[in-house]
């Protein structure tokens, strides 16, 4: 039996981060890694020559000390500076994101815009009566012809829920005090007194090959610093020995076991595998709770098609209710070296439960799929997509759900009294809806705590007031830079929560 001080679970942004701080105080750690490649959800896909990001990741970040590892990772000329810039489309047009109403109303045509604008002024008049959910908060803010067009269908595209289920607090913390009548109100007083609508950054940098070139250089610094990072190799148990440390048994890809013992085990994998993994097995409660965290997965179709189809968003979100796609990226806007000469490639993004007809298709139905919702948007003729591949992420999203924080609490008690020698931390690792420098951060002060004598609850490191991605405030000093999920209804059963209400490969 192997024998360390250190191991981690999860090559992604927490692991690895945690094995590179460990590396920088002298102390050893072995990595296991499900997947053949680093990166976790931040990992870059390679296939025939073609780079994928799995989702998008800018790196913007308010914490300096994410900052500063990024830049002793890699080098300044490894980093693009790259323009941000989403938009909405719909009914064949492109509107502004964050929303502003002139160019929402120009857009919708004078009929609709009148009809939106009289839909606002009835929810002046009769509100919505319940305002706790997304959909009423909207509702009121916007009437509801707009709130069909720019809120509902992707909203419920993302979550898989209908948006009348989603508790209104996260619209309260994305959309915060805005309301059509104050951007109008601002679309038409002069510019310098508009204050109403978020600023978001302009910029960001972005590693030129993809963000797995930041894990994968990262992974190269914490072997040659003399720990090690075992890919292929799933975690399949952990117990303790005789004499009290952490057993870990893995299984390579050829089926071979591997047994290392360990003082103190950091871990990213999802929290309620984890427990699962645990001999002996946890109390009924526990795995009760386990069972109860719920994830919405994530697939892409990448597709290859001539530049001349190519635009300048990082991505798009589609919000026309015809399609079930949600989001389409170019990875050629977000950088060259991802692409080929005279061609880009198009992510195009289903947000979906693992196991459901999308999940479960093959490749070349899913390609087809793809190619006939980027044809019937007008985004790209059908006969000019050149090559299409397929890319599965599961547990991209931690849902919090009406029960999410109860379970999350019992679990993370189970583990402080029963197991202290593991530290869960990251996105998954902790059922934390948040971005890499959060997740990072979280392996940052874990490992301050194990080594350098400090006394963090990393469990207090959570989502800031504001969006993310707004210029105003550094955050919460130590408080991260994570997202803020919707709360949703708890699925009635696991099978009720897997089945569309129809099949997505159906033609049109």
């Amino acid at each position: 039996m192997e024998s360390v001080e250190f191991a981690a679970i999860g090559g992604g942004p927490a692991g690895l981060t945690a094995a590179f701080e460990l590396a920088r105080r002298g102390r050893r750690c072995v990595v296991f890694e499900a997947d053949s490649v680093v990166g976790g959800i931040s990992q870059t896909v390679q296939r025939d020559g073609w780079r994928f990001d799995i989702g998008g990741h800018r790196f913007f970040t308010k914490v300096r000390r994410v900052e500063d590892f990024w830049n002793e990772i890699l080098q300044d000329d490894d980093f693009l500076l790259r323009p941000r810039m989403s938009r909405i489309y719909y009914d064949k047009k492109f509107f502004d994101y964050p929303l502003r109403a002139q160019n929402a109303l120009s857009n919708l045509g004078i009929l609709e815009a009148l009809r939106c604008l009289g839909s606002y002024a009835w929810a002046r008049v009769r509100p919505p009566k319940d305002q706790t959910t997304f959909e009423g908060w909207v509702a009121a803010r916007f009437g509801w012809r707009l709130y069909r067009i720019f809120f509902k269908t992707y909203t419920e595209k993302v979550w898989g829920v209908p948006a009348s289920s989603i508790q209104a607090d996260w619209a309260a913390q994305r959309i915060k005090n805005l309301s059509l009548g104050k951007a109008i109100w601002n679309a038409l007083r002069p510019q310098r007194n508009q204050k109403e609508i978020t600023s978001l950054i302009e910029e960001f940098r972005y590693p030129k090959f993809g963000p797995g070139m930041m894990w994968e250089a990262c992974a190269d610094q914490v072997r040659a610093a003399g720990s090690e990072v075992r890919l292929d190799t799933a975690v399949r148990s952990v117990s303790r020995t005789a004499g009290g440390r952490l057993r870990v048994v893995a299984r390579d890809r050829d089926g071979a076991e591997q047994t290392v013992e360990c003082g103190q085990l950091v871990s990213s994998m999802p929290l309620a595998t984890l427990v699962r993994t645990l001999s002996p097995a946890a109390p009924p409660e526990v795995i009760a709770a386990a069972e109860g965290l719920a994830y919405r997965d994530f697939l892409t179709v990448a597709l290859v098609v001539p530049e001349r189809f190519s635009f300048p968003d990082n991505w798009i979100y589609i919000h026309s209710p015809e399609v079930r796609l949600g989001r389409v990226q170019n990875y050629g806007s977000w950088s060259p070296y991802l692409v080929k000469d005279g061609r880009t490639c198009l992510g195009l993004e289903y947000f979906v439960n693992e196991g459901d007809d999308l999940w479960a298709a093959d490749d070349d139905d899913l390609i087809a799929l793809g190619t006939r919702e980027l044809d019937l948007l007008g985004l790209v003729t059908a006969g000019a997509v050149e090559a299409g591949h397929v890319v599965r992420m599961p547990k991209a999203y931690p849902v919090y759900d009406a029960h999410y924080a109860a379970n999350v609490e019992t679990l993370r008690k189970f583990l402080e009294v029963e197991w202290p020698e593991i530290h869960p931390v990251g996105r998954n690792g902790m059922h934390r809806y948040n971005n890499q420098d959060h997740s990072m951060l979280t392996a940052m002060l874990t490992v301050e705590n194990l080594v350098d004598g400090a006394n963090h609850d990393v469990w207090a490191v959570n989502v800031e007031a504001d969006y993310h991605e707004e210029k105003s405030g550094e955050g919460r000093p130590g408080g991260g830079t994570g997202r803020d999920a919707p709360i949703l209804p708890a699925p009635r059963s696991a099978a009720d929560s897997a089945v569309p209400e129809r099949s997505p490969l159906q033609a049109g």
